[in-house]
């Protein structure tokens, strides 16, 4: 079996080199009275430790489910998909909850948060259900508000925070169980297009530090700050390429100028 350790993101990223994602001829569908609907066919792919791979298609494409797939939210009707080495689609209910509480991280479109808990409480709350120490989870949900760039913010509520901050909260949340692999799913899509880049600005140093992202997002622009882009369609992986002259996010938030309310 081969393990992919988790990165240490107090550390410069290690030389990729394990696979975190493998599938052989994934298969989807879904029946719909005597009509069966494929939603993936045949979707065959390999991602290694520290790469930051986008997925883009468009409605109806595949990505959607293939996302759930990786996020082990659902099941491949056929084919295999392996995480960290282990055959995902043999595990019980409660080994996948597992799954996706020690390896996988989530952020989503929508941010998440519970309104009348704090940054910090949020982020803590995973290491709850993971059976941390109470002390071990501050520390932890610490640290990750810090690596995000809310040192200063811990003990705000979501309703004192921006959206990008917001996100960034909801960025720390998936940190805060040291995942193997971050899924990310439309981050920006409720973000203008300063606040946008600023979480990719966020996810390209995470990404730097060892972490391995996988993105879904419609919107090309943000799809370049990632090293990799896979585009779907029909259900299958029409494209699958390294990304050009790939912008720093960094650098372009300081070419932009800052709009006053």
């Amino acid at each position: 079996m081969v393990t992919a350790s988790r990165p240490d993101l107090t550390q410069p990223a290690a030389k990729p080199s394990e696979i975190v994602i493998r599938t052989d001829d994934i298969h989807k569908y879904y029946e719909l009275g005597e009509t069966r609907v494929h939603a993936l066919r045949g979707v065959s792919i390999e991602i290694r430790a520290g790469e930051f791979v986008a997925i883009m298609g468009a409605s109806g494409s595949g990505k959607s489910t293939f996302m759930n797939i990786l996020g082990c939210l659902d099941k491949p009707s056929s084919g295999e998909y392996l995480l960290d080495g282990i055959a995902v689609s043999k595990l019980s209910k409660n080994e996948l909850a597992h799954i996706r509480n020690q390896k996988i991280g989530f952020v989503f479109q929508g941010f998440n948060l519970l309104s009348r808990t704090t940054a910090l409480e949020n982020v803590e709350l995973p290491t709850l259900y993971a059976h941390i120490s109470r002390a071990e989870g501050q520390t932890r949900a610490q640290d990750a508000l810090k690596l995000v760039g809310l040192g200063e913010r811990m003990l705000h509520f979501p309703s004192q925070l921006s959206g990008g901050q917001q996100q960034r909260v909801a960025i720390a949340r998936a940190l805060v169980n040291q995942p193997s692999l971050l899924l990310a799913d439309e981050p920006t899509g409720n973000l203008d297009s300063r606040t946008s880049i600023e979480i990719m600005d966020v996810l390209q140093k995470l990404n730097a530090k060892g972490l391995t992202i996988v993105l879904v997002t419609h919107e090309p622009d943000i799809a370049t700050f990632a090293k990799r882009t896979i585009q779907f369609r029909d259900g299958k992986i029409r494209q699958d390429e390294l990304v050009a002259d790939r912008p720093v996010a960094a650098e372009v938030l300081r070419q932009m100028p800052v709009l006053e309310d």
